[in-house]
């Protein structure tokens, strides 16, 4: 498959140091990493520090900028950033508030925002960790704790970034992110595998008439692959798998995530079709959010998430915050 780089080997830091470029008035690398990217005026208050692999922009390097994170750890392709870039990011962005470690819930992300965080301690610098876990088709209610953090991790960026700007204690934006976490559920699915840089092959196979429900966005097997269905089809399977997750949802967000290779025409048809089958069984959207929030290299799909909103969390969605690629 053909990329735009200049080799397998440099393609993280080559696209890095591009955006870095591009958007020098928002955010520069970190002083001690060239794998962390951090805002570009550093603000007294708790910082929000995340990371992940690379290949899921802008999850999750766009999302640095006011009202969202403070800085953001970068890995290889579909690979954890290590411990020691983690510590630098979040010790250059620390102000004497705490940081607040906010991630999906993934293995190697996990230990390693963990030793980070014991790297910190050392230095008498607080952190506290909250994992997103928003893919309802990864793990059953059940072991909810054990699903995977996807697209609807904007959520918890958004509600616990608008709550650090205000000026809150670590130990209030650690709440509103656990209540964002808590309060959004995603499924998603895919037509097409992605490819990484340098690999001979996609990371899976499926047929061009083929699609599966819960593809993760690391490849991960979904939950079942069948023949291609309608947009009206997949909005009715994707409504009905909330509704089993529970009977009443309240007032809600709605964001529609295109994985990578998914053109926004087609988002607003799945929203169109989502927005039929959710007004039909009695859910309140108040908010509806479409485009590309986590994305999976130029994988052919799209994620819905859903936030099921309070007075508090409505009002900190209502808050203005900029990413590195656009206002949102």
């Amino acid at each position: 498959m053909k990329k735009i780089m200049n080799s397998a080997d440099t393609f993280v830091d080559d696209s890095l140091q591009g955006l870095v470029a591009a958007h020098a008035d928002k955010i520069k690398f970190c002083a001690g990493s060239q794998r962390g990217i951090v805002r570009a005026q550093k603000k007294e208050k708790v910082a929000i520090i995340s990371g992940g692999g690379y290949g899921h922009l802008p999850t999750f390097t766009g999302f640095v900028g006011e009202g969202f994170l403070d800085g953001c750890a970068v890995g290889n392709v579909f690979t954890s950033p290590s411990s020691e870039v983690i510590y630098e990011t979040a010790k250059e962005m620390d102000a004497g508030k705490g940081c607040l470690f906010l991630f999906g819930n993934y293995f190697g992300d996990t230990m390693n925002f963990e030793m980070a965080r014991d790297m910190l301690e050392m230095d008498d610098i607080r952190a506290e960790i909250v994992k997103a876990a928003d893919d309802i088709l990864s793990a059953p209610h059940e072991n909810k704790e054990n699903r995977r953090g996807i697209a609807g991790i904007y959520f918890p960026y958004k509600m616990a970034g608008a709550k650090a700007e205000e000026g809150a204690s670590l130990d209030e934006v650690k709440r509103v992110a656990e209540k964002a976490v808590d309060a959004t559920y995603t499924v998603g699915f895919a037509f097409s595998p992605c490819q990484l840089p340098g690999q001979e092959n996609p990371i899976f196979e499926i047929g061009d008439d083929e699609m599966e429900m819960g593809m993760g966005i690391h490849g991960e097997p979904g939950v079942f692959r069948s023949a291609v269905k309608t947009s009206a089809e997949i909005a009715r399977d994707i409504v009905d798998r909330f509704v089993k997750e529970r009977d009443d949802f309240g007032e809600i967000a709605v964001l529609v995530n295109g994985l990578g290779g998914t053109s926004r025409e087609e988002l607003a048809i799945l929203y169109k079709d989502v927005k039929a089958c959710m007004e039909a069984e009695g859910m309140k959207i108040h908010k509806a959010i479409l485009g590309e929030f986590a994305t999976s290299m130029e994988m052919i799909g799209a994620s819905v998430s859903i936030c099921r909103l309070d007075d508090e969390l409505k009002e900190l969605l209502s808050r203005k915050g900029e990413m590195v690629f656009s206002i949102a």
